[in-house]
């Protein structure tokens, strides 16, 4: 399990610094321009740019430390810096989308000058290396909360990018320039449910909650039916990282049950939940309702 999730995490590292590259590479032609163009939309996308590619960045040296091996004080290994990375990342995106909000209420209240075709053409440009990133992180999103927090602001400023084409082609052909501050405001709004989405599954793991997609009741009835068991108490399932679920709990065996039938129940129950619900870190304390059918007792 752990080769498979170290395998994982070059693959996710490998992707995420391609997209970096380009995102580096167009943000420093968005600064520039935005600031030429006194454009507040373009200078709000690349703030967004910036906050990409310090996630891109961060997500990639989580990618990194996860890659690293467990250690006797770090049983679990590093995968929980892609938490602690996407948190970070989603405390930055609130951040950012709040002073986009301050400046595009204060430039709405005090109009200013805008260029237009300048900013159309870089926004276009930015459309075309967003799009490529998001091809580029789609397939691994639904693995890895790093990697969905990064394609997040990818998706995010694709669709800030599709703003920015339009507001640069409102000043372009009526010359209404409050459009930009106007599209900063739907921009910054539309990256907060998204982040608040983030931030509640970076903390939950965190916090060890049992994950969204697993009903804790039909786990203990899926354990229930296996022959053997009794009852089952003092079940946890928790999250290390999406990719890597383990839980813990005591099965009680039915009177009768000896050592061996109840490694065969062990067995069983491990091969039940690695198929029914992906947990594959199972850690189970057998009790014995008859200590007699134990070899050795007392």
């Amino acid at each position: 399990m752990e080769g498979h999730l170290h395998i994982k995490a070059e693959g996710h590292r490998r992707t995420l610094m391609i997209v970096l590259g380009l995102t580096l590479a167009y943000l420093i032609v968005e600064i520039v321009v935005g600031l030429l163009t006194n454009s507040l939309a373009l200078v709000a996308d690349a703030i967004h740019m910036v906050t990409d590619a310090g996630a891109l960045a961060l997500a990639a040296f989580a990618s990194w430390m996860a890659g690293k091996p467990a250690t006797p004080q770090k049983t679990y290994g590093y995968y929980r810096v892609e938490i602690l990375a996407a948190l970070a990342n989603g405390l930055l995106l609130v951040g950012s989308a709040g002073f986009i909000i301050y400046e595009a209420i204060r430039r709405l209240n005090a109009p200013q000058q805008v260029i237009g075709g300048p900013m159309l053409i870089v926004a276009v440009v930015g459309l075309i290396v967003n799009l490529a990133g998001v091809w580029l992180l789609h397939g691994r999103a639904g693995e890895n909360l790093n990697v969905k927090g990064a394609f997040y602001e990818v998706v995010k400023d694709a669709l800030g990018s599709v703003g920015v084409i339009a507001a640069g082609i409102v000043i372009l052909t009526t010359g209404f320039t409050l459009i930009d501050a106007i599209v900063s405001i739907l921009i910054a709004l539309f990256i907060l449910p998204r982040t608040w989405n983030l931030l509640t599954e970076a903390v939950d793991i965190l916090l060890e909650s049992t994950p969204s997609h697993i009903d804790l009741d039909a786990v203990r009835a899926a354990m229930g039916g296996v022959r053997g068991v009794e009852s089952i108490h003092d079940l946890h399932v928790w999250t290390i990282t999406p990719e890597f679920l383990t839980m813990s709990g005591h099965v009680v065996v039915e009177k009768g049950v000896d050592r061996t039938h109840a490694q065969r129940i062990l067995e069983e129950l491990n091969d039940r939940l690695a198929g029914d619900f992906g947990i594959e870190h199972a850690t189970f304390q057998i009790e014995y309702t008859d200590l007699d059918c134990v070899e050795g007792y007392p």
